[in-house]
């Protein structure tokens, strides 16, 4: 199922989006993540991913006049994944680890990608990521038949991916992924747990969330039961200047909002940012894996 969360406004997306291959700008990515296992557990459940999807054309030679077409052209799709895997023993582990190889997996073996976006091709985008999500829980299952010792492990994941200056974050869980713009931090995902739910009814305030008994009970999950997942895609507009947030709950955890965006906004590099926020969550006791994926993108018009 998908869940297109407020404020996607697919309908004026997909309205005022130009097409790709005519967009005037060039778009930089400094990204970064470190994961640590903390100061209480044995082992990370935790994995990150930063990866680069490429497609280039390079002309070598040609009787071609110079100006009949681009001699040289790349387009690029950065990926960040962050997965905060569960199920006891080495489960956890195994389900974070199985789940991302899953999607590079996936993305190898699709003819077709999509590195540009126009109206149609950002349809087929939130169309092929749903069906991602339940190819990587096949992939889960998978395991488990294999080795009946992993039944009930799962993961949570929160995925972006830059098409040049469009955003689009994936979530299934409690990991986040935040947008910080010009001193701001915004939160793009919604914790999928039972007390993000007793909160939207009314049953509790936002004061009793931190400290509830269900904080860390998750209503959603990519994992190895029957039910369909919930899958939150939203897509965004970058802006130059702009840093994404990828995080497991051992940083939201420990670390309020308000120190976070002290941090991004401190910090010089993407790398900088990442060791800074981890070091904040283990001085304030650490006691779950916590991982941080930083980008810091530059958009600039494309000189010509």
């Amino acid at each position: 199922m998908i869940l297109a969360t407020a404020p996607f406004q697919e309908k004026a997306m997909l309205e005022n989006q130009r097409d790709n291959s005519l967009q005037d700008v060039v778009v930089r990515v400094d990204t970064s993540g470190l994961s640590d296992r903390g100061l209480r557990r044995p082992g990370n459940e935790d994995h990150f991913l930063i990866a680069q999807i490429d497609r280039s054309w390079r002309t070598l030679q040609t009787s071609m006049p110079a100006d009949a077409f681009q001699s040289s052209v790349t387009d690029s799709v950065t990926v960040q994944i962050v997965a905060d895997g569960m199920g006891g023993a080495v489960g956890g582990e195994v389900a974070s680890r199985t789940a991302i190889g899953a999607f590079v997996d996936i993305v190898l073996r699709t003819p077709n990608l999509i590195l540009r976006l126009d109206k149609q091709s950002t349809q087929d985008v939130l169309t092929r990521m749903a069906a991602r999500f339940e190819l990587m829980k096949q992939a889960l299952e998978e395991v488990v038949r294999r080795d009946p010792t992993l039944t009930g492990m799962g993961t949570t994941m929160t995925l972006a991916l830059n098409f040049r200056a469009d955003l689009l974050v994936a979530h299934v869980g409690d990991s986040r992924a935040y947008l910080f713009r010009k001193g701001h931090l915004e939160r793009l995902t919604r914790d999928q747990t039972m007390v993000q739910s007793l909160l939207e009814r009314g049953a509790i305030s936002p004061e009793e969330m931190a400290s509830h008994p269900l904080r860390h009970v998750l209503v959603g999950i990519l994992g190895t039961k029957g039910k369909p997942i919930d899958v939150e895609l939203r897509f965004i507009g970058l802006e130059d200047g702009d840093l994404v947030l990828l995080c497991s709950d051992g940083l939201t955890e420990m670390v309020p909002e308000t120190a976070i965006a002290d941090a991004l906004a401190a910090a010089s590099t993407a790398e900088a940012a990442c060791q800074q926020l981890v070091d904040l969550a283990i001085s304030r006791g650490g006691y779950d894996n916590v991982t941080a994926v930083v980008n810091r993108y530059r958009i600039a018009p494309l000189a010509g």
